[in-house]
This record gives C-alpha cells, sequence and structure tokens, in this order.
C-alpha cells in the first residue's frame, strides 16, 4: 500500500469567463504531475457545463474538438461509485476560475459526495471570490480597503444615471467597475469619466448580477503574496507587478506576457512584514485552505497599504505570480503541487474527525 499511487483527477474548463485561464493553468499542473507518483485522470467542463472524460482532454478542450470523450459524472450521494471507478479517485485538483469553481458551488459538491479536494471550502472559496462580501469582511476585522460601492444589475438597468451620481461620492475619478464574482480582470475596466463609469457598469454587468465600483488609487504599486496551507499558512516573499497595460488587465496577464514581475519586491522590511501579516491575517478570516494569492495596493508617497482581494484558486500558467513567489521562497513547482495535494488528503483526514450524527441522551 505504501508503494500505491494517488489518483488526482485534474478538472478544467468551466462554466466561467476565465475558462481559457483554466485550461491554461491545468496544462502547468499536469506537465508536473510525476507520473510515479500520481494516476491522473482529466475532466473537462465545457462553456455549458457538461463534465467529459477521456484520452487528451485538455487537448482537445484547446482545440475545440471534443469527439471521443465521454460523461463523467461525481454524485453528491457518497455511497455511489461512477462507472469510472475503481480505481477510486483520491484526491480532486480544481484548477477552474471564477463562478461554478472558484465561488464554493463545487466546493459544495465535493463536500457532499465526501471526496478529497485541493483548495478552499465552501465558506472560504464563496467569501473570497465575492468582491464585495470579502472587503467587507475585511473592515470587520480592521484590514484596510479601498473605498468601494456594491451595486445590482437591477439598479445599473432600471437608473444608470443614478448608480454614477453615488459612484462619483466615492472619490474622483479615475474608478473601477469590476463584477463582483470574477477574476482575471475579466470584466475590469479603469473609468476616468462618465462615458466610460457608464460603460464600465454595463460591461461588469454582463458577467454578474453584483456590481464593485472601486475608489482608483493613484500613484500606487500592485504587490501580490501566496499563501499556503490549511490551519496553519505561510506567507511567501511579497512580489511586485509592474503591468505593461494602463492597469493589470488580462491582456496583460495572459496575451501579450510582456509584465514585469519583480520578486522578492523591493520594500521596506517593515511594509513587507505587514503585507505578509494581513495576507494570512485575511486567509485565516475567511477560513481558507490549501492556496490563495492576496493582492495589495501600496500608495508610492504615504506607503499606506489596501487589501485589494484573495483569490483562492489562483493562475498557474507558467507566468502567474503564485507558483513564481513559491519557487523564489524555496518551493519549486513541482514541489508546491506535490503539497497541495498532501494538504487536500490531510483537510479531508480531518473533516472525517467531524460527527454529523447526535443522539440526545447518548
Amino acid at each position: 500500500m505504501a508503494d500505491k499511487k494517488l489518483h488526482v483527477a485534474v478538472i478544467f474548463g468551466g462554466r466561467s469567463g476565465e475558462h481559457e485561464v483554466s485550461l491554461m493553468s491545468a496544462r502547468s499542473v499536469l506537465s508536473v504531475l510525476d507520473p510515479a507518483r500520481y494516476e491522473v485522470t482529466q475532466i473537462g467542463i465545457t462553456h455549458e457545463g457538461k463534465w467529459l472524460t477521456g484520452e487528451d482532454v485538455l487537448d482537445k478542450f484547446e482545440t475545440g474538438k471534443l469527439d471521443g470523450l465521454e460523461n463523467f459524472l461525481l454524485s453528491p450521494d457518497p455511497s455511489l461509485v461512477t462507472r469510472h471507478s475503481p480505481p477510486m479517485i483520491d484526491v480532486y485538483f480544481p484548477v477552474l476560475h471564477g463562478t461554478f469553481g472558484e465561488d464554493g458551488t463545487l466546493q459544495g459538491l465535493f463536500e457532499m459526495a465526501d471526496v478529497a479536494y485541493v483548495g478552499a471550502g465552501v465558506v472560504g472559496s464563496a467569501v473570497g471570490m465575492d468582491k464585495g462580501v470579502f472587503k467587507d469582511v475585511m473592515i470587520a476585522n480592521n484590514i484596510p480597503v479601498v473605498d468601494m460601492l456594491l451595486v445590482l444589475r437591477a439598479e445599473i438597468e432600471s437608473d444608470i444615471h443614478s448608480v454614477i451620481e453615488k459612484a462619483e461620492k466615492i472619490g474622483d475619478y479615475p474608478l473601477f467597475t469590476k463584477p463582483a464574482n470574477l477574476g482575471s480582470s475579466v470584466g475590469v475596466t479603469k473609468c476616468n469619466n462618465r462615458s466610460d463609469l457608464q460603460e464600465g457598469l454595463m460591461e461588469a454587468a454582463a458577467f454578474d448580477r453584483r456590481v464593485l465600483i472601486q475608489k482608483g488609487v493613484k500613484n500606487v504599486r500592485e504587490i501580490e503574496v501566496s499563501v499556503l496551507g490549511n490551519d496553519e499558512p505561510i506567507a511567501s516573499f511579497c512580489g511586485e507587478i509592474l503591468p505593461s497595460r494602463e492597469f493589470y488587465s488580462y491582456e496583460s496577464k495572459y496575451i501579450d506576457g510582456t509584465s514585469g514581475l519583480i520578486i522578492p519586491a523591493p520594500l521596506p522590511e517593515e511594509i513587507s512584514e505587514c503585507i505578509r501579516e494581513y495576507a494570512v491575517r485575511a486567509y485565516k478570516a475567511i477560513d481558507c485552505a490549501g492556496m490563495a494569492r492576496v493582492d495589495f495596493f501600496l500608495e508610492k508617497d504615504t506607503n499606506k497599504v489596501y487589501l485589494n482581494e484573495l483569490n483562492s484558486i489562483p493562475g498557474f500558467t507558467k507566468i502567474s505570480m503564485y507558483p513564481k513567489l513559491w519557487e523564489a521562497s524555496g518551493l519549486p513547482y513541482h514541489k508546491l503541487v506535490d503539497r497541495l495535494i498532501e494538504l487536500a488528503m490531510e483537510r479531508k483526514a480531518d473533516r472525517d474527525r467531524t460527527s454529523h450524527m447526535y443522539r440526545s441522551g447518548a
């Protein structure tokens, strides 16, 4: 049994605006799973939500030619075994970004099915995904965030001019609009005037029913920290993003690949430690687990720190900050993936200790 390979199912694609980013991340993760240690099953989820498995799933998803793949069913009934087993899958590794993958919905299925899985649970995933709720939790924990306003798509569609008036009270332009439940800068707009704001609100509302309007921080540095662990998480070195465009957009992250990364970030020791402490505090505050990348703004003039977002399934592409920060901190990519699988198994073992039955007087 000691030599038994772990059966890992890597899940990618998904019903999200970040579908293509997920495929890029999955390619990198799959490339470092040691065949001597793991038996790997690839599971792709289409834009429509269909789960498919078989041979060369990722290749077929990348080309859009899904012929020959078969349906995969993960039942919420833990007593049922899918027709794709044996062998049983030991741990699920979701490499999904955004809605229906990183927002707690998939994690709820994993919990009901009683399986081991990489990353945060339902609460950590849902709170980390929803930028409005997340910022409220940060404020409750005395972690500084940028001023923001949360509005509903229904408000935008019924009276966009009223929304614009309320948004302009947050602060001077530029303002940023973004979907509350999406990542990779999908649907994010930098608004320099009212016209931009109107367009940005409509753009963000196309991706979510909840839209965040955020004050722009002027003369700012973008700092990121990777966090790893379950009950006792640790933080990596700080890294700094040098966007190749006006802000760290989807294109600068994944298309042109020209944004610069400085690791470790050139920061005074006290500021670096402050950022790393905030990252771990935020991680614990939302009951995150496994991994997260925590993003900060640092005002150049005042050195004031603002926590911007926490990503519970950060990008794993070859140019992604999360693995690069751990590599610089002494944990190479392949060992990072191994550690995430170990943390998933440890968390499952801890869940198994929890009683779900109560008998009065017993």
